[in-house]
């Protein structure tokens, strides 16, 4: 599997994600929208992004191992944020770098008014390729 990672000259760069990405491997892999519960289903961080923001992306790396794949592979996120004010980015990018480190897949932020638990204060998907 390889990644290639293309920021165009005529779009800006991104700092935290890639504006295109080109994936060649064997095996697509989807992972559901990881919320902020821990093994137990508990709810993590109640009121607290940060706290659930750590929490979706730790859930999310152990989906991708389950399924065989790695951080690295994640060509591209969806990352659905409560209420989301241009101050929270800080927050989710500090928990997003804590799983991906430099790997800066594709990716889309969308702010919206609630997910399926009026506790969750945001919710991250994934397609990676292996």
């Amino acid at each position: 599997m390889s990644l290639e990672c293309v920021n165009p000259a005529d779009l800006p760069v991104p700092s935290t994600y890639t504006q295109v990405v080109v994936a060649t491997g064997t095996r697509l892999v989807f992972v559901s929208g990881q919320e902020p519960e821990d093994v137990h289903g508990t709810l993590v961080g109640r009121g607290d992004l940060s706290a659930q923001a750590h929490q979706v992306f730790a859930n999310l790396g152990r989906a991708l191992t389950a399924a065989g794949a790695r951080p690295d592979q994640v060509t591209k996120l969806t990352i659905y944020v409560v209420a989301h004010r241009r101050e929270y980015l800080p927050l989710i990018e500090e928990a997003r770098v804590s799983l991906f480190g430099d790997h800066k897949p594709a990716d889309a932020l969308i702010g919206i008014e609630r997910l399926s638990n009026p506790d969750y204060l945001i919710e991250v998907e994934a397609i990676a390729v292996n």
